[in-house]
């Protein structure tokens, strides 16, 4: 088969895509690298077809999907941060992005299209385990933006002939997701901070809790959901472990894991962040048959593992 994966280089995408090759399909990437790495594509360059566009640009998501047999749409620009800072800029890569992704598929015939949700359109929902059919509350522009996406993928679905589902990822770690960056995500800046010595930093009390789910596993949901049965279409899915984890829980195995002792700076919580996230999965388990196999702990002595390797 041959797969097109936007934002395949970057952290899940390109994780993805190491997987589509070891599975024995072709792959064609599209990246403007804006947030994702070449190198982590590095080592796959002479087997991946690489495309150094920008979806949004005129004509260039039907460039990519020609001849494809279906679409691993990760492309975006994954920050909570940066959305408060240019909602507008993360707007035109998330929604206008996405719109024009589908489109494309449309275009092409109804190419399958598999969307990187997100758990932030839950928002601050006071329930004890958040379930797909509650009423998204987003506390950022990242979050309306990756809820408008995954409306976008139904109506395609139910309306517009082209088949798409919405994976609502629940707060991904492992290798290839950058600790350099400005925004870098929780474990990943928590794991280089200790390592070089420095204390992490927790916004607010590290009491806050996240279901916090290994990338094999998002990339296992995404490869199940391209295969899935046509009934399972337009909808929605969390993919996640079902696992409630505090920040302090974390630093607590990450301080096994590495050997040293985390001393984190608390700093004032930071808007638009969610205090507690945790995932019902019965949906992605029964309707996609998909289920989580990387505990917490070993995802973590995996991710440290990578980042060592890169320092």
């Amino acid at each position: 088969m041959k797969y097109l994966v936007t934002g395949g280089a970057g952290f899940v995408g390109s994780n993805l895509v190491h997987r589509l090759l070891s599975d024995g399909h072709q792959v064609r990437v599209i990246d403007d690298l804006s947030t994702g790495r070449r190198d982590n594509v590095e080592s796959a360059q002479q087997k991946v077809e690489f495309l150094f566009e920008d979806i949004t640009s005129p004509g260039i998501a039907e460039k990519a999907v020609k001849g494809m047999d279906g679409v691993f749409h990760q492309a975006g620009i994954p920050a909570v941060p940066r959305s408060l800072i240019d909602p507008v800029g993360t707007n035109l890569a998330n929604v206008e992005g996405t719109l024009k992704m589908l489109e494309a598929c449309r275009k092409a015939g109804g190419i399958r299209l598999v969307y990187a949700a997100s758990s932030s359109a839950y928002g601050n929902i006071n329930v004890d385990e958040k379930q797909e059919d509650l009423l998204p509350d987003p506390c950022s522009p990242y979050a309306v933006q990756k809820l408008v996406g995954e409306l976008y993928c139904k109506v395609y679905n139910n309306a517009l002939g082209t088949e798409a589902v919405a994976l609502r990822y629940f707060n991904v770690f492992g290798p290839r997701q950058d600790p350099k960056s400005h925004y870098a995500a929780v474990i990943p800046a928590f794991i280089r901070s200790m390592l070089q010595g420095e204390p992490p930093q927790i916004f607010g009390d590290g009491y806050q809790s996240r279901d916090f789910t290994y990338v094999d596993d998002v990339v296992s949901a995404n490869i199940v959901a391209m295969n899935a049965p046509c009934k399972a279409m337009g909808c929605t899915y969390n993919i996640a472990r079902g696992e409630r984890t505090t920040l302090l829980q974390v630093l607590d195995e990450l301080e096994c894991v590495l050997e040293r002792k985390a001393n984190p700076d608390f700093l004032p919580e930071r808007p638009g962040d969610v205090r507690h996230s945790l995932a019902d999965t019965k949906r992605a388990n029964e309707i996609l048959g998909w289920q989580p196999e990387v505990s917490i702990a070993e995802g973590l002595r995996r991710t440290a593992e990578w980042i060592r390797s890169q320092e």
